[in-house]
């Protein structure tokens, strides 16, 4: 006799079988016992973000960092290898690094005393010999390390799960969009200044979820931007011109949203930097194909599933000046039921000019930031979102969400089997499956069990035969 489910797996195979009609459960936006689930299913699996091999150049450097809500040491050790170390003593546990960034050789806990090497290893305690003895192996007492640490294009991800899959198999497909971002620069990618971090009442998967490709927002929510011309290249009304990118499932709950510049359009290319940043820019390293693609890109927006996003697009900062490249990374990290910090880079091909440097870092601050033009429109219903979420009636109500755009042909965006790159790409970006897939995914590794296996893009996308039903597969 099989086992009677317990309300988590019942919940959990309700919300599978509700993506399957285009529904998410409210419930998923502020629960506790779902954020205990995620901090100990997702969280200490999945491939998460970490920070950028530019922000510890030197060795020594180092940076505290978090996956999901515990701490780690992001630091260059004295080998030159980069570590994530779990910040704590294995004494009695209490934290060894007192700053958010710096320089060290060793680590040292405030409690007791005992220090650590910055590469992790156990170098002493106070009264080693008078309270050891010759009895403790040090070399079994060295700070914990994330089992799994990649380096991708400057970028470090982590794993806390030593069955974990490599970082190019977790990824699948959206690597080839990472490295059509990233991979192309000559001179490679560094970080401008520190993230900035703020705190929003709302769940972690509300932003996530949002830069999986939530185009359909942009020109409500952002109608402010518009009208004022800060959001350059948009057209006013509702105008279907506005809506002509792609949709890309690159499974692994992975997701991107695309926008390219016609060929026999004299411009923006290279997502809109200057010439002088652009010819930073080579086909020697992907080849010349991904490099036209890359040419004729104006924005890109996508989340690695579970919390890492990016977006780039030229926007400006104020009307009185003209559009710049910007290009920002980002963490939605969970603090609570109803709760996250999120944490944003600026980002920018190593050796530019500083004048660039110091426009695209403003145009950032002034567009993706705590008091950013569109992070203030987006924080607002990802609050009431999570509000709503933790409400007496929602919750007796069992309310579901719409996420059905695209499916059963009641929406424009077909399915395009010739788009340049992998994975599953709809044309325009009315549609909904992005979002469905990574939420499919989030289910899948909140299930109990071993390791998640991959998820493909046709998986991802696969919603009761939402491709074959719209006439696009």
């Amino acid at each position: 006799m099989q086992p009677h489910p317990t309300p988590m797996a019942q919940f959990l195979d309700e919300f599978d079988a509700s993506l399957l009609e285009g529904s998410v459960p409210l419930r998923v936006f502020n629960d506790p016992e779902i954020l205990d689930g995620e901090l100990e299913r997702i969280f200490t699996r999945a491939w998460v973000f970490i920070g950028h091999e530019s922000e510890i150049p030197a060795r020594g450097d180092y940076v505290q960092r978090r996956i999901g809500r515990d701490p780690f040491v992001l630091v260059r050790s004295d080998d030159g290898e980069v570590r994530v170390l779990f910040d704590a003593c294995r004494h009695r546990g209490a934290m060894v690094c007192r700053a958010e960034r710096g320089n060290a050789a060793l680590f040292r806990c405030p409690y007791h005393g005992w220090t650590y090497k910055n590469t992790g290893e156990f170098a002493g305690a106070p009264f080693f010999r008078a309270a050891y003895g010759s009895e403790l192996d040090k070399s079994e007492w060295g700070l914990y390390a994330a089992p799994h640490t990649e380096i991708l294009h400057g970028f470090v991800f982590a794993s806390l799960d030593p069955d974990a899959p490599t970082l190019e198999e977790y990824l699948g497909d959206m690597k080839w969009y990472l490295d059509l971002l990233w991979g192309q620069c000559k001179d490679g990618w560094e970080v401008i200044g520190d993230p900035q971090r703020f705190v929003v009442e709302a769940d972690w998967k509300s932003g996530a979820d949002n830069f999986c490709g939530d185009d359909y927002h942009t020109f409500y929510l952002h109608r402010s931007t518009i009208e004022i011309g800060v959001m350059d290249g948009v057209k006013r009304g509702d105008s279907t011109e506005n809506l002509q990118g792609y949709h890309v499932q690159a499974g692994n709950g992975h997701a991107i949203s695309h926008f390219l510049v016609p060929p026999e359009v004299p411009g923006p290319r290279f997502w809109g930097y200057p010439p002088e940043v652009a010819e930073r820019f080579t086909p020697d390293k992907l080849g010349q194909e991904r490099y036209e693609l890359a040419k004729h890109s104006i924005g890109s927006v996508g989340t690695v599933f579970p919390n890492f996003s990016f977006l780039a697009f030229p926007l400006r900062h104020s009307r009185k000046e003209g559009p710049v490249s910007t290009m920002v990374i980002r963490c939605f990290q969970p603090r609570g039921p109803a709760e996250m910090e999120i944490w944003a880079w600026v980002i920018c091909p190593k050796g530019t000019p500083e004048e660039y440097r110091r426009k695209t870092y403003r145009t950032s601050m002034g567009t993706f930031s705590a008091g950013g033009t569109f992070e203030q429109d987006d924080s607002e219903p990802w609050i009431a979102q999570a509000r709503t979420a933790g409400t007496a009636y929602g919750r007796k109500l069992g309310m579901e969400l719409n996420y059905k755009m695209g499916l059963k042909g009641a929406a424009s965006a077909t399915r395009v089997d010739d788009f340049a790159g992998p994975g599953v790409a709809f044309y325009p970006v009315l549609e909904d499956g992005v979002h469905r897939g990574f939420h499919r995914r989030w289910v899948q590794f909140m299930r109990e069990g071993g390791y998640p296996s991959a998820m493909t893009p046709e998986q991802q996308n696969a919603s009761a035969g939402e491709a074959r039903s719209n006439g696009d597969g």
